[in-house]
């Protein structure tokens, strides 16, 4: 009876977990979540020997594109990239992109050119397999907590980046950020940039609100859009123009951000909130709607007899927004008439 019991247990389980997928927001995020992590580690172990082979090379990128790339099918994202041809060029250059969650590396992949690598912090390089095959890919590592070995590695990649040709993702907000608006840049890829003399090529991924919420345990299918900004030159500029550079390239992140994601505020309402009392933007400011208006005047005369009076009707009709107003003024000259006739 007992056995007959624990049968009936386990055929039970797997419609209790199809069923809780289906209508349970919480154990539906948590499941999408386990396979995405899972994916990333299982194609990590199957790629790294074939990527072992090879060596350690930018090369090896290709092969971890192709295994993040179904990622966006089975998660149900659709992926809308807009201005690639900006990226239509041979020379070195340095990427930055908004950082959001892990789902970035799947817009990440549908976007990355060729020889391209990110800048990941160096905690990755611990995670097995994954941490194994990102060195193979060549990802570059940064310690965040040793200031001068990271600015050692950013000098050692700039003097690579016109000897092998390569191209350099960062994450300049350093950590993920779901807010409405971007975090602070952090200057490591514009000093990059400016000692390698490279161009910068602003990326925007919009937000994952309507499908996505680690806050909210939220997971579901939607679209992301990705637009590539054109490109920022730095060449002739200087470590002291790095300050300037960074936030104008922030600024026109953030204002596309804004655009995508339907906040013409964008973040300036966190630095603008005091004066934003006596001047409200405008898409905060009350629009008065003109109604619709429309006067109407009729006037209808009776012929009468000869030697006989006559009769004047005047109707007039008001359209106001949803109101109708109707009024009319008579003058009855002729008793014999029925006024009803001209109404």
């Amino acid at each position: 009876m007992e056995v007959v019991l624990l049968h009936g247990l386990l055929l039970l389980l797997p419609l209790a977990g199809l069923l809780l997928y289906r209508y349970n927001t919480t154990f539906h995020y948590f499941c999408k979540v386990a396979f995405f992590h899972c994916w990333l580690v299982a194609m990590a172990t199957i790629l790294s020997p074939f990527a072992a082979l090879r060596g350690r090379s930018v090369e090896n990128m290709k092969l971890l594109r192709a295994a993040i790339l179904p990622l966006k099918r089975f998660c149900g994202i659709k992926l809308q990239v807009r201005g690639t041809e900006h990226l239509n060029i041979k020379e070195p250059y340095v990427i930055v992109c908004n950082h959001q969650a892990s789902l970035d590396l799947v817009g990440m992949a549908e976007v990355i050119p060729e020889r391209c690598v990110p800048i990941a912090k160096k905690e990755l390089l611990y995670m097995g397999t994954l941490g194994w095959a990102c060195w193979l890919s060549g990802i570059i590592f940064i310690d965040r907590h040793r200031r001068d070995a990271a600015i050692d590695v950013i000098s050692q990649t700039a003097r690579t980046m016109w000897r092998e040709n390569l191209r350099v993702w960062v994450f300049p907000e350093g950590t993920r950020n779901q807010n409405k608006s971007m975090l602070p840049f952090k200057r490591g890829a514009f000093h990059l940039a400016v000692q390698a003399q490279v161009p910068i090529f602003p990326i925007v991924i919009s937000p994952y609100w309507d499908f996505f919420s680690s806050k909210e345990k939220k997971f579901t299918s939607g679209t992301c859009t990705i637009r590539i900004l054109p490109k920022v030159e730095t060449r002739g500029l200087g470590p002291e123009d790095v300050p300037e550079l960074t936030e104008a390239v922030r600024r026109a992140m953030a204002d596309a951000l804004a655009e995508m994601s339907g906040n013409p505020r964008g973040d300036q309402g966190d630095h603008r909130a005091a004066g934003s009392a006596q001047n409200p933007p405008h898409h905060l400011l009350k629009r008065e709607v003109q109604q619709p208006q429309m006067h109407l005047n009729f006037t209808f005369a009776a012929p009468a007899p000869i030697g006989g009076k006559e009769e004047n009707l005047d109707l007039n009709i008001s359209i106001q927004g949803d109101s109708l107003n109707v009024s009319e003024k008579k003058e009855v000259k002729l008793k014999t008439l029925d006024p009803g006739i001209f109404i």
